[in-house]
């Protein structure tokens, strides 16, 4: 498969596109139907703000919480997906996304009943308007599929003998590492692959921002902690490390642009994140160590690609504190190796 294109940035009078269609516009949207509802009544969530007010809670209201609690959340689907379902009608007059036939959401958002609601919804709305779309959910936990899609970073014979890797998701308010196993004997195309073990860094929560040095620290003791898990597990790790993270990687490991939530300036040609790593963790097994970056939208899209084999070009969105974005196309047998475009 080719990427197409990611981190696309569409940008109007009223700022960028993706903001409207995020997991931070729906509290937003949330918070504003809270707003109308303080008007002439209670409010059903209380004093809470609407950023903190647990997924667990917002899903209860709509099974069978306080109907009028249901009714505020419902209100917020509502909006939610008429703005994204406007976002994916502009992606989609786009020259990389034409033609796009299936469309994977991914992200935080996704992890919820309400957000499951609100992909069907705009789902619906875009059927009716009779755009030809399959708007689909994640088959992994998003969580998960950010550290699964690192296994397609890599062609398999850089796993031949090797049982899992090691993998990295950073995002705007956390940094997650994981042993992922490849069941390449199960599936050869990393349908079974599965997050063996998981460790998670808030950074977002500290009361002081980190530093990007400590960032690295603390990702590089993280992964030195799986590997030692691993190894106490007997599971033979392939030297190698996927990372997704956001932004435009550049061919040399470096961040052009889009890191700007991340703990200080990650979007600098004097840093470069898979170098910094490779020089904390030279050796895995015995072996040198190999890490690959890619954008972290990309790397989360890629955990579908097992299931994208019946379809030609198909995109993600992932819905988290932004809306990350990528495209793909399945190449026909007959384009060979010589293919143009951004190669796996």
């Amino acid at each position: 498969m080719d990427v197409e294109s990611y981190n696309v940035e569409l940008e109007d009078d009223e700022g960028f596109n993706g903001d409207r269609a995020s997991y931070t516009a729906f509290r937003k949207l949330l918070e504003d139907w809270r707003k109308a509802m303080r008007k002439s009544d209670e409010d059903p969530f209380g004093d809470k703000d609407s950023k903190d007010i647990p997924k667990r809670r917002l899903d209860a209201s709509l099974a069978d919480g306080d109907a009028e609690a249901g009714g505020i959340v419902q209100g917020a689907i509502e909006d939610f997906a008429q703005e994204f379902a406007m976002v994916i009608r502009k992606f989609l007059k786009l020259k990389a996304w034409c033609d796009t036939e299936r469309i994977a959401v991914g992200g935080g958002f996704r992890d919820s009943r309400f957000g499951e609601l609100a992909i069907g919804r705009t789902s619906v709305i875009l059927k009716a308007e009779k755009i030809a779309i399959d708007l689909v959910a994640l088959h992994n936990d998003p969580d998960d599929a950010a550290l699964i899609g690192a296994g397609h970073l890599a062609p398999r014979w850089m796993f031949e003998g090797h049982e899992a890797i090691l993998a990295i998701d950073i995002g705007g308010s956390s940094i997650r590492t994981g042993v992922v196993k490849l069941h390449l004997k199960k599936a050869p195309d990393l349908s079974k692959a599965s997050v063996w073990k998981m460790e998670e860094w808030r950074h977002a929560s500290e009361s002081k921002k980190p530093r990007r040095e400590d960032a690295v620290e603390r990702l590089a003791s993280m992964l030195e902690d799986m590997i030692g898990r691993a190894k106490k597990e007997g599971l033979a790790l392939a030297p190698f490390v996927g990372v997704g993270c956001p932004g435009i990687i550049a061919a040399d490991g470096t961040i052009e642009r889009g890191a700007q939530n991340l703990p200080g300036k990650w979007n600098s040609k004097s840093f470069n994140l898979a170098r910094s790593l490779a020089e904390k963790i030279p050796i895995i097994g015995g072996f040198d160590i190999a890490v690959v970056m890619h954008n972290d939208a990309v790397v989360q899209g890629l955990s579908e690609l097992p299931y994208m084999t019946d379809i030609r070009r198909w995109g993600v969105f992932t819905v988290g504190t932004g809306l990350g974005n990528a495209q793909f196309t399945n190449r026909h047998e007959q384009e060979g190796e010589d293919a143009s475009a951004d190669r796996r």
